[in-house]
């Protein structure tokens, strides 16, 4: 019955969510909701380092025709992602090898992209820092630049919670207790509203988040 009601009259969701794909972080199942309720992206890291099109283009679509008042951006305890971005991160600081470097892969480059949100994590916590203790704190850093970028990149979303028509949180699933902490809005918000930036400015983007980011630190 439920399912008839969402193919004849369309999808009506709450939210949209932007999480990660790894296998134990279920968004429908952690926060107890059928199908319809909520709008789900995944990606390896919940990530828009690359600017991703497709990712920003749904949640566009979702804030719009969908008419979504809430984007959450939704990481996780002991995400694969924020380790391998943390270890590629760690590994570029060391002496470079004689010889041309390596084709990329596709997961390579994805890590590779995180390099910023690690190096914040890491200049936040210290010198001394394990790589363990660096990759905990790369997951709400994350979450926080994932929010910032999807702003930079996205100017109708942007334009949406500039207005409270839309507000966008984060948030971290603990993945061992089940529970989900809710951040709040970017603390930065008034900051990332006032940047002009779009899908076509990607490289300048970046550097102003990362700008932004030390001066905040």
């Amino acid at each position: 019955e439920h399912r008839t009601a969402l193919a004849v009259h369309g999808q009506n969701p709450m939210a949209a969510i932007l999480g990660c794909a790894d296998s134990r972080c279920p968004i429908e199942t952690l926060f107890d909701v059928q199908a319809g309720d909520v709008f789900v992206l995944r990606n390896a890291g919940n990530t828009l380092s690359h600017a991703e099109g497709s990712v920003v283009g749904s949640l566009e679509y979702c804030v719009g025709p969908l008419k979504a008042k809430l984007i959450v951006v939704l990481g996780h305890t002991k995400c694969g992602a924020m380790m391998g971005a943390t270890q590629t991160m760690l590994s570029a600081q060391k002496p470079a090898k004689d010889g041309a470097p390596a084709k990329q892969s596709a997961l390579e480059k994805l890590l590779s992209g995180l390099g910023p949100v690690a190096q914040q994590a890491q200049h936040e916590l210290g010198s001394g820092a394990s790589a363990d203790e660096i990759a905990a704190h790369v997951v709400k850093v994350n979450v926080f630049a994932g929010m910032e970028r999807l702003l930079i990149y996205s100017e109708p979303i942007r334009e949406k919670v500039r207005s409270g028509e839309v507000q966008l949180h984060g948030a971290v699933y603990d993945i061992t207790t089940g529970k989900v902490e809710f951040l709040g809005q970017h603390p930065r918000l008034p900051l990332i509203l006032g940047m002009q930036a779009g899908l076509i400015n990607t490289d300048k983007s970046l550097e102003a988040i990362a700008e932004s980011a030390a001066q905040g630190a």
